[in-house]
């Protein structure tokens, strides 16, 4: 996700607009999108205020409900690959490729990374 544009130049923007311009003159005026300046004059009537929302992802994806079990089965065995842990969730159900069990270890802050002796690095 990007970053929110400058209060004050939603400030200015708003401004702009309310001295008479339209949404479209005044996306060209200070290079933003028209629709920025349609949710702009929105979010302003909505809420009374011109601070960017905050942004957040929703949700977790299909193998949230599955972390705890991920957790446990790293924790009895040790040593799992990504493809045992994709098998292993194949048999409760979902399917996944191997580089969303990936993004999920490293969400719960469990690494598969060697260690410098070449071995495997215990999870956890």
């Amino acid at each position: 996700m990007g970053k929110p544009l400058p209060l004050e130049l939603r400030q200015r923007v708003v401004a702009y607009v309310d001295e008479g311009h339209g949404h479209r003159e005044a996306a060209r005026h200070f290079r933003v999108s028209p629709r920025f300046v349609n949710n702009l004059i929105k979010l302003r009537r909505q809420t009374g205020s011109l601070e960017a929302r905050r942004q957040v992802h929703v949700g977790g994806g299909k193998l949230e409900p599955h972390a705890e079990f991920v957790r446990l089965r790293l924790a009895e065995v040790g040593e799992l690959t990504l493809d045992e842990l994709c098998v292993e969730l194949e048999g409760r159900g979902v399917s996944v490729h191997r580089s969303n069990v990936g993004r999920l270890l490293n969400r719960l802050g469990l690494s598969h990374k060697k260690n410098s002796a070449g071995q495997r690095a215990a999870a956890g």
